[in-house]
């Protein structure tokens, strides 16, 4: 390794800075022929200055400063070219001896590359002999840092240059196919499971990759992309029992997360909608615990999935508590509450919703705080014996009674915004 170019954001070396963070081909080849000056190719900067640097660092986030000691914030022109994609530029300085694997900061130019999802620069990177399988001082290999949507040919490109598909992390231990599952990148899990993908890898945590998928909050606009995923790991054979060292299996974390068709699907495939985590919570208790916090994913359509393929109902005296947590979400005690014959509604579950919330859904909490006040209708009391009937067996046995679509809806819970 060349000795440290810069300490001090000044003269030739604050140029050769500029010209790399730019992309500036020209100058980057005026600062390397510029004699005298000491720069090269392999050239290390020290920025741990704060007072010299802070400008020019808080300029250029993107750089991959990796730290080496508290001290010390090293990186290279190699891998400030190839963590912004500038790629002409990266050729520049490999044709000029640039070292392809040099890692000051912790990590190689083709980790910074991946990471930046800079496809063309991992290309080239690997086409100079690059190793795709060297390990950052974090433990990670490149493959590791495939972490976005568009990162899937990068990975396409290390994997048919020999990288590791089933290597894990030092730390935490996760395969590739963690880190893409637990991020919702369909593209790339498919890609890592005809590579051999171990569907079954259990990381530091204990987690499997479709615990992993199910397991990290998202967006309701990002549900999409978590079960396009957790779909793949599904029909390639994941077992959807699995559990990690808490003993939560992918229902207990899909439910957490409300996401209606991942716990769908995985109930399909035979998930155990009654079995306990170490903290003796079911899924139907994660869904209710979050059903406030995830209004935006509709969590009564999880709540709904789960009762209709036999969760065991939440004992009548804490509905009063449930309600508490879940006024907010209107549907989802609806979909609750039509699972009894009979609910025990005093004053104080009026005192238990907000004002607010019965201004805003004034139906629906008129005829909940009516339930106190006489039974509940026939064809409630109905549809709570057909399916204490059929417990456990709801929806197979409910298509062999031929019952007319609108009742077989409301049977299974159709919502009315209100409670009779």
């Amino acid at each position: 390794m060349e000795p440290i170019a810069a300490r001090t954001a000044r003269g030739a070396a604050l140029a050769f800075w500029e010209a790399l963070v730019a992309g500036d081909g020209c100058a980057l080849l005026g600062c390397l022929a510029e004699p005298g000056s000491g720069l090269g190719a392999n050239s290390v900067f020290d920025t741990s200055d704060s007072d010299e640097w802070r400008q020019y660092r808080s300029s250029a986030r993107q750089l991959r400063l990796w730290s080496l000691t508290y001290e010390q914030e090293l990186t290279t022109p190699l891998h400030i070219t190839a963590s912004r994609g500038y790629l002409d530029c990266l050729r520049h300085l490999l044709l000029r001896g640039a070292e392809v694997d040099l890692a000051p900061g912790g990590q190689t130019a083709l980790h910074a590359a991946c990471a930046a999802a800079a496809a063309d620069c991992v290309r080239l990177l690997l086409s100079f002999g690059a190793d795709p399988a060297a390990v950052s001082d974090g433990g990670f290999q490149p493959l590791h840092l495939c972490r976005s949507p568009g990162s899937s040919e990068c990975a396409r490109l290390l994997l048919s240059h020999g990288a590791p598909v089933n290597v894990a992390s030092e730390e935490e231990g996760d395969t590739p196919l963690h880190v893409a599952a637990r991020l919702g990148l369909p593209e790339l899990v498919g890609l890592l499971l005809q590579h051999g993908a171990d569907l079954e890898a259990t990381n530091g945590e204990g987690e499997t990759p479709l615990i992993a998928a199910c397991s990290p909050a998202h967006s309701a606009r990002a549900a999409e992309a978590h079960f396009d995923v957790c779909r793949q790991l599904v029909e390639a054979g994941a077992r959807v029992n699995a559990a990690d060292r808490d003993r939560q299996r992918p229902l207990h974390q899909a439910s957490k997360n409300a996401n209606a068709r991942v716990v769908a699907l995985l109930l399909a495939r035979g998930a155990n909608v009654n079995i306990m985590s170490y903290s003796g919570n079911t899924a139907l208790h994660n869904a209710l615990q979050v059903a406030a916090y995830r209004l935006e994913h509709q969590p009564e359509l999880t709540v709904r999935h789960l009762l209709n393929h036999g969760a065991v109902r939440v004992w009548p005296g804490a509905l009063l508590k449930v309600l508490r947590h879940c006024c907010a979400s209107p549907r989802t005690v609806e979909t609750l509450l039509n699972c009894y014959a009979r609910v025990p509604v005093t004053e104080a579950w009026q005192q238990a919703v907000p004002e607010e919330l019965v201004r805003q859904h004034p139906g629906f909490f008129r005829s909940l705080f009516a339930l106190g006040q006489g039974p509940r209708s026939l064809q409630h009391l109905a549809r709570c014996a057909l399916r204490s009937c059929l417990e456990g067996r709801l929806l197979q046995a409910l298509p062999h009674l031929r019952l007319p679509p609108a009742l077989e809806q409301f049977v299974l819970l159709r919502f009315e915004d209100l409670l009779y």
